[in-house]
């Protein structure tokens, strides 16, 4: 994206953004970093930030808090800058872009910006990593992860949605997999394919579909993605 584009922050930088005097945002980090919340001592790297703001766009949002340790000490910053800098993050290194917005807190003469990031309209949104690879990434808990290849499918295919009361006919290897998850709660997708004798496009596109009815999710537990009855 050309660099005029970002004209308009130019100018909120010299206007200057007035902290608001609440301290609730305290509250906020007593309840330390989770899958809606990260904390961000300052911003130094876009391209890094990015992945933050693509992770929590490809969940259902959340926000950072910027200028606040990971222990949760308020360390403070000039919110100009940061705001211009993942302002430069959400609109060159999100792809497609993103859309963040601003509070500025004033606790004990210390600034910490609060940045919201709403779930994205148009998924999967990626950012790239510190080779200039663009890849999809979600918020896990208080961790940005990869999202695996099945997952970036289902992020493409769209939210899975409940189906009216009506008989539904599964084919047998659907079959097969929703009778595993009812007798053992979840299995990999290398797992299922074994299981039902199938390629890994076939898997793919049968968790997609089960998605799309509303049958089955994708959860990551100790770093693997699981697909998981509904």
């Amino acid at each position: 994206m050309p660099l005029t584009n970002l004209a308009p922050w130019r100018g909120a930088k010299q206007r200057k953004m007035r902290p608001k005097k609440n301290h609730y945002i305290q509250d906020l980090i007593l309840e330390g970093e989770h899958e809606h919340q990260d904390f961000k001592y300052q911003i130094t790297d876009a391209r890094k930030i990015a992945r933050s703001i693509a992770a929590f766009a490809n969940n259902s949002g959340g926000h950072l808090l910027i200028g606040v340790k990971d222990n949760g000490n308020i360390a403070g910053v000039r919110s100009d800058e940061e705001i211009y800098m993942i302002e430069t993050a959400a609109q060159m290194y999100c792809r497609p872009e993103q859309h963040v917005t601003f509070k500025v807190y004033s606790i004990n003469g210390k600034s910490v910006v609060k940045a919201d990031i709403a779930e994205a309209e148009e998924k999967p949104v990626e950012a790239p990593d510190d080779n200039g690879n663009w890849h999809v990434y979600y918020r896990v808990a208080d961790e940005n992860v990869l999202a695996s290849r099945l997952h970036e499918r289902i992020l493409s295919h769209g939210a899975g949605e409940s189906q009216p009361d009506e008989t539904i006919s599964y084919s047998e290897r659907e079959q097969v997999l929703l009778q595993y998850l009812r007798e053992h709660g979840g299995i990999t997708l290398d797992g299922f394919k074994r299981l039902a004798h199938i390629s890994e496009e076939t898997a793919v596109q049968t968790v997609v579909a089960l998605h799309g009815m509303g049958v089955v999710n994708v959860v990551y537990h100790d770093g693997e993605c699981l697909i998981v009855g509904v």
